[in-house]
């Protein structure tokens, strides 16, 4: 035995945060139904109340789309509209009970423009959670007054990857965290980078044996200076005071070499079910069941969930 790893721990995210012993998991995932329910044919016609409805709507966009599409020939026996109606309230959940997103003291004096992108969660956990293929990441881009892009962090590329990102270019590498980002090439990506024995990044959770970077977004009351090991915070997040309950605060710097006139400035939340590494790294295992999933995947675009957004306009 090599280690023990914490590979799903919502439950102990929400027992560390302020939402234990004010708001239950089923507050929110399983939301109180209309009037009584009849639960069982025997013993008459009484109904429980309250009765709380079995939604369990989550993050997994991606795989129900994917199940939706696929489901002939898996033998689901829900039907394409059950899954794309799951995958509505799924979307819903994300963009309005999840996180918002602010830009605050932008500012521009010609020479360089300033911003402060502020992401606040509402959730009692994590955000992302569970499963570790997950991420969530800053998208933010800056046009002139004509509608040209002058700068960019965080596209998402067709096939799923973010331009930037060190570890969809390269597995052996990961995108810090980042108090602040002055170039393109730097992204703010929420995840956790799992690393084997050897120090090296995974994507196989047989051989996670640590988190190398954990700065997924965390829910209001968590005290990541005192939370146990298994949840903390891992990487320059630890240390990074904008970071913190329900919280983080990214400070940009960007070189405008001169360029006058009115800016847009925007900035998105985005999320992914399944980051583009864990998918791509399934190409190295021969055998059926990668093969069939990775048929699936490449014939479903791996687009991100805009979960929030916000606009400001800087210069005359």
């Amino acid at each position: 035995v090599a280690g023990e790893f914490p590979e799903q721990l919502p439950y102990l995210e929400w027992q560390a945060s302020f939402f234990s012993g004010k708001m239950s998991c089923q507050g929110c995932h399983m939301p109180t139904a209309q009037g009584g329910v009849q639960i069982s044919i025997m013993g008459g016609h009484q109904q429980r109340s309250p009765f709380f409805q079995h939604t369990m709507v989550g993050g997994n966009t991606y795989v129900l789309g994917m199940l939706g599409a696929f489901g002939e020939e898996l033998a689901i026996t829900a039907s394409s509209a059950q899954f794309q109606d799951k995958q509505e309230q799924t979307v819903e959940q994300l963009q309005g009970r999840t996180a918002t997103v602010d830009l605050e003291n932008a500012s521009s004096d010609g020479a360089t423009l300033t911003a402060d992108v502020v992401v606040k969660i509402m959730t009692g956990h994590k955000f992302p959670t569970a499963y570790p293929s997950r991420r969530a990441w800053i998208h933010l881009t800056v046009h002139d007054a004509g509608g040209n892009l002058l700068f960019e962090s965080g596209a998402l590329n067709p096939d799923g990857s973010i331009t930037g990102n060190d570890n969809d270019a390269d597995a052996s590498a990961y995108e810090p965290h980042y108090p602040g980002i002055d170039s393109p090439e730097q992204v703010q990506i929420y995840e956790a980078i799992m690393g084997n024995t050897e120090g090296q990044p995974t994507t196989t959770l047989l051989a996670g044996a640590k988190y190398l970077k954990d700065n997924r977004l965390i829910p209001a009351g968590f005290d990541k200076s005192a939370v146990e090991p298994d949840i903390a915070v891992y990487g320059a997040a630890a240390d990074d005071t904008d970071f913190d309950s329900a919280i983080d605060r990214t400070h940009y710097t960007i070189a405008l070499d001169g360029i006058q006139g009115q800016l847009t400035v925007t900035a998105e939340l985005l999320y992914q079910t399944i980051g583009y590494r864990w998918a791509d790294n399934l190409h190295q295992h021969d055998a059926p069941e990668p093969a069939r999933f990775l048929a699936y995947y490449e014939q479903m675009p791996n687009q991100a969930v805009v979960v929030a957004s916000a606009t400001v306009e800087v210069g005359e």
